[in-house]
């Protein structure tokens, strides 16, 4: 039986929760599911490649500017409909980014019914999770589950095993690892022992394609740039195990001396 999905995307900055966010959002789109996607980074691109590579007007540059918010000034529509939401940060040096995700979602949950109504809603959020703030929409209760995204590497692998470990203090069920590739040695193996000893899966591997590169410059994610690249269908295939998850659990952190002993195999 279908069941609309709240999920969050975690994992180390840089490592493309953007770009693998927008191409799920857009998938799905295509198979006919109404899609919100919130962006949480203050970067504020996670919906750019959805929106013909214009940017929006974020939460806290409206607030910044003392406009009053509504649906019509926060939330875009992008490929097929997707609604598109960028809460953005504070000015470069100033405030707390984890703070602002905090208010920002609060002021959405008045505002838009995107973020409860829609089929499948996916919060794009920076970094880990040791930020009491980057975990607002697990706290506020906006999510029902969550991903995270890594790559064969020490440092996000480390990252991830400390997303895991911020699940376990919060209770929130972990349905499954993405790898996005950087092409280093046995990163498949790496991420599929991971995600096992974790009490996880690998959801998905995703190859390192310019292809992804050259839609992005272009303003377009691969779903609608490129549809019939190689790339594009394991970016449906990903979309489709995420719509039909049916197992999550509580993921179980590992300690530093198995990371290490994980990644020197």
């Amino acid at each position: 039986m279908f069941r609309a999905r709240r999920i969050a995307i975690y994992g180390k900055g840089g490592i493309g929760k953007s770009s693998t966010a927008s191409n799920v959002a857009a998938a799905c789109a295509d198979c006919g599911y109404s899609v919100s996607i919130i962006g949480c980074d203050p970067k504020s691109d996670s919906s750019i490649t959805l929106l013909k590579g214009e940017r929006i007007p974020t939460v806290m540059d409206l607030l910044r500017n003392k406009v009053e918010l509504c649906e019509d000034n926060v939330v875009y529509e992008g490929y097929k409909g997707v609604k598109c939401v960028e809460v953005g940060g504070p000015e470069p040096g100033v405030g707390c980014a984890g703070r602002g995700i905090i208010v920002a979602v609060t002021a959405l949950q008045k505002i838009t019914t995107a973020i409860t109504e829609s089929d499948l809603v996916i919060y794009d959020v920076p970094g880990d999770i040791v930020c009491g703030g980057f975990s607002a929409p697990i706290q506020k209760g906006l999510v029902s589950e969550a991903y995270i995204l890594s790559s064969g590497e020490y440092m996000p692998v480390y990252a991830a095993n400390n997303i895991c470990k911020g699940l376990e203090k919060l209770n929130m069920p972990l349905s499954g690892v993405i790898c996005n590739s950087r092409n280093v040695p046995r990163e498949e193996e790496i991420l599929t022992e991971f995600a096992s000893e974790i009490g996880s899966k690998l959801v998905a591997f995703i190859p390192k394609d310019n292809v992804v590169q050259d839609c992005e410059r272009d303003g377009f994610s691969v779903i609608e740039k490129a549809p019939d690249s190689e790339i594009a269908g394991v970016y449906r295939k990903l979309a489709t195990a995420i719509m039909d998850c049916e197992e999550s659990a509580i993921p179980n952190a590992l300690d530093d001396e198995r990371l290490r002993e994980l990644l020197m195999m």
